[in-house]
């Protein structure tokens, strides 16, 4: 029998009546632009860690050692309000079993070692406006402050800054600050940072995103850097960011016009809450609107390679021991929500939110990594089991071990003990 080609691969050709090659062809050809779509629109998992959470810092309070400090008081919280596992579990209404004696041998461990996984340096809310004169200079220490970091490797492995929006109130003065943070980290022959993040708030319409990159391509080509080197953050936190005037859904075209620059779309959850008219009390990253504003998140940068990030609190983990321990039962049971929901990421607005924080990770992962290595190796040997996994669901398990090794929760060596597998083999499977 004659091979033919069919979908990329060669079989025997079909006895009797078939296929003929014209037609196969017109279906390749009118298929093309579609595959081509597909691969540039959905390009998948980029492969490279998602930090568990984002802390933001006001430009004027950033300095050398804000990150150990963070560190240091984050632990000074535990020592004071939780000083062994039995209390933090008390403190957060869980068990107090062998998984978290691991947890938080681990937590502490954590923020000893790299307390914060993302830095952003803010120059918008938390800044507010001052004189220009002002911002000019807090924008030119910030870099140098980042680079200074870099060289001696106490920074985190994600930072950067986010900018004043680009409505026309404060567009100039959010142009003028990135232009002199970026080109304050070239000088003296340096390289951006390989962990570099620029977040652009208030988004509203996608032509604010194309502005970002035009601003971008001009200056990554007078600098002479790749074009792309520089992506960005979007923040969703007002309601055109979800639905559009004339009654589109946004997201995917504010994705879109960012053109292969966007790396996440981080959830607003005050400023969002109040552009739908929620009242103070009741701005939550749980209330319905905060659920549907993520939702469509969710599915918009689904397969894009654009990650997700939840929001955060307000209510702080101060004073007495009892109001700790309802703020870090609050903290806690929101971030477990969270990550049940698919967001892996989430904001820090407190020092003494970081215990909560990885206490909430490492349980997670740590929680399910027998059944899910269990599951994975049973896919891998094609021995079946009480669930029967899909590609997508093996992939899906990859991930999820990934994401445990990347934040700490397990450790390479037991991963491998209980699947066989390594890292490379666990990234192939994820599609990284």
């Amino acid at each position: 029998m004659s091979q033919v080609e069919l979908g990329g691969t060669a079989g025997p050709a079909p006895e009797g009546p078939g296929f003929s090659p014209a037609a196969k062809a017109a279906v390749a050809a009118l298929l093309a632009p579609v595959d081509a779509e597909l691969a540039a629109r959905f390009p998948g998992d980029p492969g490279t860690r998602q930090p568990v959470h984002t802390v933001y810092v006001p430009a004027d309070a950033f300095g050398a050692g804000t990150v150990a400090d963070w560190g240091r008081q984050a632990l000074a919280a535990l020592d004071e309000h939780a000083a062994t596992p039995a209390a933090l579990a008390q403190a957060l209404g869980v068990p107090a079993d062998e998984l978290m004696s691991e947890v938080y041998d681990r937590v502490r461990a954590k923020l000893e070692r790299e307390p914060v996984e993302d830095l952003r340096i803010d120059f918008e809310d938390g800044y507010g406006p001052r004189p220009d004169a002002e911002e000019d200079a807090a924008a030119v220490r910030a870099a140098q402050l980042v680079a200074a970091a870099v060289a001696d490797g106490s920074a985190p492995p994600y930072l950067g800054i986010r900018i004043k929006c680009m409505e026309a109130a404060v567009r100039d003065r959010g142009i003028r600050t990135l232009e002199l943070f970026l080109g304050t980290l070239l000088e003296d022959g340096r390289e951006l940072p390989a962990g570099l993040v620029l977040t652009l708030p208030k988004v509203t319409y996608p032509q604010q995103v194309t502005a970002l990159v035009r601003l971008l391509e001009d200056f990554e080509q007078r600098a002479g850097l790749p074009a792309g080197r520089i992506g960005f953050e979007i923040q969703i936190e007002t309601t055109q960011a979800i639905l559009g005037p004339d009654g589109r859904a946004t997201v995917a075209l504010l994705i879109e016009a960012a053109e292969g620059r966007a790396t996440g779309l981080h959830y607003g959850t005050f400023d969002y809450s109040a552009s739908c008219g929620v009242s103070a009390a009741y701005q939550s990253m749980e209330h319905p609107v905060a659920d549907h504003a993520k939702a469509v998140m969710q599915v918009a940068a689904a397969g894009t390679g654009v990650r997700l990030s939840d929001g955060s609190t307000n209510v702080i983990p101060t004073g007495s021991t009892e109001q700790v321990f309802a703020a870090w039962a609050l903290h806690h049971r929101l971030v477990r929500r969270s990550l049940a929901r698919a967001y892996y990421q989430g904001w820090d607005m407190h020092p003494a939110h970081l215990p909560t924080r990885y206490a909430a990770v490492y349980a997670f992962y740590r929680e399910g990594l027998a059944a899910a290595a269990a599951r994975l190796t049973a896919y891998v040997a094609k021995a079946g089991g009480d669930v029967m996994d899909e590609p997508a669901t093996a992939k899906a398990l990859s991930g999820y071990l990934l994401r445990g090794l990347d934040c700490g929760a397990v450790d390479p060596a037991e991963v491998t003990a209980l699947t066989g597998l390594d890292r490379a083999r666990l990234d192939e499977l994820a599609g990284r």
